[in-house]
């Protein structure tokens, strides 16, 4: 028999590393054009990843898309940075930033008041994300200014483990520089059908970037804590971001975020099974 002419089975799933400013689906049709045999393969991703996010990307082929539901609850592993003194209404820096005063902070409290929020949670969603209500995805509630005739749905998940890695402080014009560059990194959106989105309302959002620049000086320094969470699915970055300034009496937003790993995690060994 000439093995040659067998046909290799596909895998069942691809490991893909998002870039900041990408999307999703950008990232898994980027790799699908990059493999011709592809071309007419189904391909889906378990776990969105937000376009200012990076990190693991987990997408099933073939098949294996018809066991997605399977994938949706894995837990995962992050990397984020948290910027004290600013306060976004997307809850990342690809919003509408609004600059607030904030207390002297300390990385004892800091890392005490990440410590609290181990164990199970509930955390709203974000206004500017896909979660449904009454059969419209929050992020155009948000759009058509119609927030206030619903109820912000909330999510039940754990939190296995929460540590602060680091605690700095960044000025305000390297901070200003760091956000633009990373809303630039997204490119244009023009197809007419996303109209509602706007270009991820870059306009206003950069104009904000902006102004928060302008008020002060650009030597002001601001707080920055970069901490690691292991949690199960469906923990908003972006949400444990904001509630973790306000529990500390201030206002924040999620100035970086990256997910490191995907799997199942042992909170009793602190070890990793599953691991994609």
């Amino acid at each position: 028999m000439n093995n040659s002419s067998q046909i290799t089975p596909l895998p069942p799933y691809v490991l893909l590393d998002k870039k900041v400013g990408e999307t999703p689906l950008e990232v898994t049709e980027a790799w699908r054009a990059s493999k011709p045999e592809m071309t007419t393969v189904p391909l889906a991703y378990a776990g969105r990843l937000d376009p200012m996010a990076s990190g693991a990307l987990l997408v099933l082929i073939g098949e294996e898309c018809k066991k997605q539901e399977e994938y949706h609850h894995l837990d995962k592993e992050y990397q984020v940075e948290i910027l004290f003194g600013a306060q976004s209404d997307s809850g990342d820096v690809l919003g509408r930033i609004t600059a607030v005063p904030y207390p002297a902070l300390t990385p004892t409290a800091v890392a005490e008041t990440l410590a609290c929020f181990v164990g199970a949670i509930e955390l709203p969603y974000p206004i500017f994300s896909a979660k449904t209500v009454q059969g419209k995805p929050l992020h155009t509630w948000a759009m058509e200014k119609r927030l206030h005739e619903i109820t912000i749905p909330k999510r039940h998940s754990t939190i296995y483990k929460m540590s602060l890695d680091a605690f700095t402080t960044k000025t305000r014009q390297a901070i200003y520089e760091a956000a633009s560059h990373k809303v630039e990194l997204i490119p244009p959106v023009t197809d007419p059908r996303k109209a509602l989105g706007n270009d991820f309302r870059r306009p206003e959002v950069r104009e904000t970037w902006r102004t928060f620049n302008t008020t002060g000086n650009p030597d002001d320094a601001f707080y920055i804590a970069a901490f690691s969470c292991t949690c199960s699915s469906g923990t908003y970055m972006r949400t444990l971001a904001e509630i973790t300034a306000e529990k500390l009496g201030t206002k924040g937003l999620a100035f970086s975020i990256h997910r490191s790993k995907i799997g199942t995690y042992n909170a009793i060994h602190e070890t990793w099974t599953n691991i994609f």
